[in-house]
């Protein structure tokens, strides 16, 4: 079945947050988008770059990109949703510092934290 706003063809764009990574900033989880592959950061991240990435494209539908978790969010319904097996990797690595990456987080990330 095709959902639209999933290609489960397109890899992810990496292993962490795409405009963290270029800026030197940091996360708390990642989220992946389900159409284009984008790796952003979640909404309790400061920078929220998943969901800035839905609003600037209109792609509805995010995956989490930690492991152990394969639920779908649907920002435009605000749902979660089951979708179906995307392409690998499925998660960022498991040895990744949470929040991450390692070095750039601040001690007080805590306070940072939406």
């Amino acid at each position: 079945m095709t959902v639209p706003g999933i290609d489960p063809s397109v890899p992810p764009s990496g292993t962490g947050c795409v405009e963290c990574d270029a800026a030197g900033g940091w996360w708390v989880h990642l989220r992946r988008c389900t159409q284009c592959g984008h790796i952003g950061c979640c909404d309790s991240s400061p920078a929220q770059h998943a969901s800035a990435h839905a609003a600037e494209t209109g792609h509805p539908f995010i995956r989490s990109f930690e492991p152990g978790e394969d639920w779908f969010w649907n920002y435009q319904t605000e749902e979660f949703y089951d979708g179906p097996q995307l392409a690998d990797p499925q998660h960022h690595p498991v040895d990744a510092a949470i929040p991450g990456p390692a070095g750039r987080v601040p001690e007080d990330w805590r306070s940072h934290v939406h």
